[in-house]
Parts: structure tokens; C-alpha cells; sequence
């Protein structure tokens, strides 16, 4: 009986200890935010849903966003090795190999499309297959070519709320891409933050991703603040087009002045911490955006 029980304990420590691994792979908090941007669609493009719908796309939207981010660690793997942010990863520290780690992305890659095609339609399936090619083989390689990686890692990351639009109406309308183009023009500066903020660390391996020439300087300041601009007026074409009330377009426009707010600190200092500060301006940004956005909705 002891024996048993020991080897029972055992398991689940085992069991315990890989589901952490593959938690840590699949970027949990970011895949999570991910699969809520989708949500967020469907709900903005429907009169009225069931919550198992919602809860399918999020599983949906979660595995291919999670396959995503696997694909990335695998092929930069060596380079996450060189970088203080990233050494600690699961497959730098080889707490999974790179064939394991393979086989899981696979899998959540065609349960993930599985799910999208069965419970919803073709052109939202399509459409995620297509975020995750772009993630994986055109973002990944470009992030050492330069700045245009941004510009194409910002089409994946803003197609979640658009596949969530198409997923219930099956059509790509007027009122998706508006709601694709504010979580699009929202990653330029949120990207842009985050390079700022680890250039040291990019440097080292060879990341190109600040505008400027890849320098933290006056022009790649302006073009952080001009980005954030635009989500003013883009707050508002929700309200404009009917999609949601004026409560959440004011809370959005709001939500933009005081993330733009942020920009300005940069301009004088060009430091770290006001580069933070941005950083976790657009971290609060998107989801009180959406969330009032869904509020107003329902």
C-alpha cells in the first residue's frame, strides 16, 4: 500500500512538474489575452451567444496562439540562450526538447483548427492558420532584419478580434476591420516599448526592432506617440459605425489621451523607466478598451 501511494505521489509530481513546463511554453498570460481578443469579437458581432461558444473559441484561439509561440521559442531557441529576459525559458534550460516541444505545438496547432472549423467556419479557421504562419515564418526570421517585423508581427497579433467577428458571421465586414485596426495600430507602441526597454538585451542577438535606424532616440520616440495618437480617433469608430454605445467610445478615447499621456516623458529622458511606463500603458489599455467595449455591447 505504501508503495502505491508513493508511486501514485510520484506521478502527480511528475504530472505537475511537465504541465508547468508546457504552461511556461505556451506563454500562458499572453495566449490567454490572445484568445480573450476573440471573444471579444465574436461578442461585439453577435445579438446574443451561448457561453459554450465562447468557450470553444477561447480553447480555439488559446491552442493556435499557443502552437504560435512554441514555433517562436523552437527556432529561437539558441538565441534565447544570449538574452537575460529569455535564458530562462523552458527549452534554454532544456526542460524540454526542442522534438517535445515540436509534437505539443503540433497538436494544439490542429485541435486549435479542428475546433475553429467544426464549431464555427472555414474563414475563421483559414484566418488563424494564417496568423500562425505569420507569426512563425515571417515575424520570427524578421526580427533580425529590422522594423518591418513589427509592422508584420502587429497583422497576427490583431487578426484574434477579426477571426472572433468572422467566427459568428462568417463574412469579413466594415465594422471587423475597425475592430482589427485599433488592436493594430495599439501594437506599435506597445512593441516598440518593450524593444526600448530590452535594446541591450536585442542587441545581442542581432533584434532590429526599433524604428530610427534601431536607435532609442528622438524620431523613435515620435513615431511611439504618433501611433498611440491614432487610437483616439480610432476609439471612436465603434460608436461611429454602431457597433457600441457612446459610454465605452468615451471610455476608449479617455483610455487613449491617458496612454498617449505616457509618450511624453520619453521625449525628455529617453529612459527605461518611462519606457516602462508605456509598457504598462498598453498593458492596461487593450483589455479596459475591449472590456467596456463589451459591456456597452451586451
Amino acid at each position: 500500500m505504501i508503495l502505491t501511494t508513493s508511486k501514485t505521489i510520484f506521478a502527480l509530481e511528475n504530472l505537475m512538474s511537465t504541465l508547468k513546463v508546457v504552461f511556461q511554453l505556451t506563454k500562458f498570460r499572453l495566449s490567454f489575452l490572445v484568445s480573450f481578443s476573440a471573444i471579444f469579437g465574436f461578442v461585439l458581432a453577435s445579438d446574443s451567444f451561448r457561453i459554450l461558444d465562447l468557450l470553444i473559441l477561447g480553447l480555439s484561439g488559446y491552442l493556435v496562439t499557443a502552437s504560435s509561440v512554441i514555433n517562436n521559442q523552437i527556432l529561437e531557441k539558441d538565441l534565447d540562450k544570449k538574452m537575460d529576459r529569455t535564458k530562462k525559458r523552458p527549452l534554454p534550460t532544456n526542460k524540454i526538447t526542442k522534438n517535445n516541444s515540436l509534437i505539443i505545438s503540433l497538436i494544439f496547432m490542429f485541435f486549435g483548427l479542428f475546433l475553429m472549423l467544426f464549431f464555427f467556419n472555414m474563414i475563421a479557421c483559414l484566418l488563424s492558420l494564417v496568423s500562425l504562419i505569420l507569426y512563425t515564418f515571417v515575424y520570427t526570421p524578421l526580427k533580425r532584419v529590422g522594423p518591418i517585423a513589427v509592422f508584420v508581427g502587429a497583422i497576427p497579433g490583431a487578426l484574434p478580434p477579426l477571426i472572433g467577428w468572422v467566427a459568428f458571421s462568417g463574412e469579413i465586414t466594415i465594422e471587423a476591420i475597425i475592430i482589427f485596426s485599433i488592436q493594430f495600430i495599439w501594437q506599435f507602441p506597445h512593441f516598440w516599448a518593450i524593444a526600448w526597454i530590452y535594446h541591450d538585451d536585442y542587441k545581442k542577438v542581432g533584434f532590429k526592432l526599433l524604428p530610427s535606424k534601431g536607435e532609442k532616440n528622438f524620431n523613435t520616440a515620435l513615431n511611439i506617440m504618433t501611433y498611440t495618437l491614432f487610437l483616439i480617433p480610432l476609439g471612436l469608430l465603434p460608436t461611429i459605425f454602431g457597433i457600441t454605445g457612446i459610454v465605452s467610445g468615451a471610455i476608449a478615447v479617455l483610455c487613449a489621451i491617458l496612454f498617449l499621456a505616457q509618450t511624453f516623458k520619453l521625449f525628455k529622458d529617453y529612459s527605461r523607466s518611462s519606457a516602462l511606463k508605456i509598457m504598462f500603458g498598453s498593458f492596461i489599455y487593450l483589455p479596459i478598451v475591449q472590456i467596456s467595449f463589451i459591456l456597452d455591447k451586451i
